[in-house]
């Protein structure tokens, strides 16, 4: 087995990224606090072929020395678009016919291996703050919500844990 070199791996070019068709997710991103935490969720992003992220409230945008570290310019090839209120974005991708669905513990949650998108369905996925969550009030708008199975002491991931492993079930799906 060798290893294969960045050149055997037929990455995309930013502009080719731009071009390409992506998947019908987005990610919201409802008061992040970590620079790192975000700029992992963009390079998890561009990796799935993620539509957009909303960045919301006190989450950093770029241009980031911060993002950049952990997102690896993934920041220039995935289209974001800033909000200060993540209300305002929900309302707006439900009226655009997506389903919205908070990653959260909440009571009725649909456990992850159990979620199946609809065909053809458009699909936002909103995380939220390392500490708080996603807030109620956004919770409130949300179709519904999606729970990862967690079965040790600690029941919460790190967010950019759990948008790769939602995204990436998610992702493979639709696919």
């Amino acid at each position: 087995m060798r290893k294969l070199r960045n050149i055997e791996l037929g990455r995309l070019s930013v502009e080719e990224y731009k071009q390409s068709t992506k998947s019908p997710i987005v990610v919201v991103l409802d008061n992040i606090r970590s620079c790192n935490n975000i700029g992992s969720v963009f390079r998890t992003s561009d990796a799935l072929l993620i539509n957009k992220i909303y960045l919301c409230g006190i989450t950093a945008t770029p241009p980031n020395n911060e993002i950049r570290k952990t997102a690896l310019d993934a920041e220039k090839s995935v289209d974001w678009e800033y909000f200060e209120h993540t209300e305002e974005v929900v309302k707006k991708l439900k009226e655009e016919g997506f389903k919205v669905y908070a990653i959260e513990q909440v009571e009725n949650s649909i456990m992850l291996p159990d979620y199946q998108p609809a065909e053809n369905e458009k699909v936002a996925l909103v995380l939220g703050n390392e500490v708080k969550g996603v807030k109620q009030s956004v919770v409130n708008l949300c179709d519904g919500s999606i729970e990862i199975p967690q079965y040790g002491t600690k029941h919460s991931f790190n967010i950019s844990v759990s948008a790769g492993i939602v995204l990436w079930d998610i992702f493979q799906k639709i696919k």
